[in-house]
């Protein structure tokens, strides 16, 4: 059973930056695809970012394209969100979502329902 760890969360003002982690040791597999969503108050569960741990292919969101990135630890165990130039309106619960792929890659960021296994949840608040 994939447990993703999520870490890095917190305050931050309008501009700034934070960098998200989420760690499980299955990630060292080139089998998967892992994602980061997130839920802002209110809303529905929306896509942010995916990379697959085989092929090491990325895929973003509009709404965040050129602001964040995500990548894959040297060690390979965790995958890292970061995210710059914040906005009010990225404040939300920033979930972890792992799925197995015998390809390697993700294809795209996909939908919720397109993910196993689930971490607890970072909360990132950007004040304007």
């Amino acid at each position: 059973q994939v447990q993703p760890v999520e870490s890095g969360g917190g305050s931050v003002q309008a501009g700034g930056s934070l960098k998200l982690s989420c760690a499980a040791s299955e990630f060292r597999s080139i089998n998967y695809c892992v994602a980061w969503f997130r839920q802002p108050p209110g809303k529905e569960r929306e896509g942010v970012a995916s990379v697959g741990t085989g092929r090491g292919d990325t895929y973003y969101a509009d709404s965040v394209k050129g602001r964040f990135t995500i990548s894959q630890g040297n060690g390979k165990n965790t995958v890292y969100l970061q995210m710059n130039s914040l906005k009010p309106e990225d404040t939300a619960m920033y979930y972890c979502a792992a799925r197995f792929t015998w390809s390697g890659a993700c294809a795209a960021v996909g939908r919720p329902y397109d993910y196993n296994y689930w971490g607890q949840g970072t909360q990132v608040t950007v004040s304007s």
